[in-house]
């Protein structure tokens, strides 16, 4: 019985989110949030994995950092879905494509609005992990365009790991 409301709830909510695109677009949000929180979980649970080979003494916290930051550099999901790190401090450990801004501190970065992002991930990974709403650029184009991603703190190399997609 449960099982049958649930199919024809679920069917409600299809139909109605066809006839309603605000409707339709809340729950390709949802879908979306749940994706990218996914992905950058897997992440930070590869992250684990690089840092139990230095708990193990298979390597120097230095290189397991490196490591981990060359792998998430290089991990992709979808169509063009990337990672990014940055330190509790603010400064730019892996942004796709974008080697001129690894080793920058970004604290005091704005987007288009004036909203210092970067610090809003920081607050949001320290806090648990959290979806953050921004302007940023696409890769090889000069305007910003509106960004949701999700961001989390791994803790052992003091790294907020996030990664996104735009709303447009």
């Amino acid at each position: 019985m449960n099982k049958a409301l649930l199919i024809v709830l679920a069917g409600l909510f299809l139909a109605a989110a066809s006839a309603d695109p605000a409707l339709a677009q809340a729950g390709k949000t949802e879908t979306r949030d749940l994706l990218v929180k996914s992905q950058v979980e897997t992440a930070v649970s590869l992250l684990q994995a690089v840092y139990g080979k230095y708990q193990k003494g298979e390597m120097s916290l230095e290189k397991a950092k490196q490591l981990g930051a060359d792998l998430l550099r290089e991990l992709r999901y979808g169509t063009d879905g990337y990672f990014w790190a940055d330190t509790t401090a603010g400064v730019n450990v892996v942004l796709y494509n974008r080697k001129d801004t690894e080793g920058r501190n970004r604290l005091e970065d704005k987007d288009a609005k004036g909203f210092a992002y970067v610090k809003s991930f920081l607050e949001k990974g320290k806090a648990g992990g959290g979806y953050v709403e921004y302007l940023f650029t696409k890769l090889g184009d000069s305007v910003q365009y509106p960004k949701r991603s999700y961001v989390k703190l791994f803790e052992p190399f003091g790294w907020v790991v996030g990664s996104g997609y735009y709303l447009e």
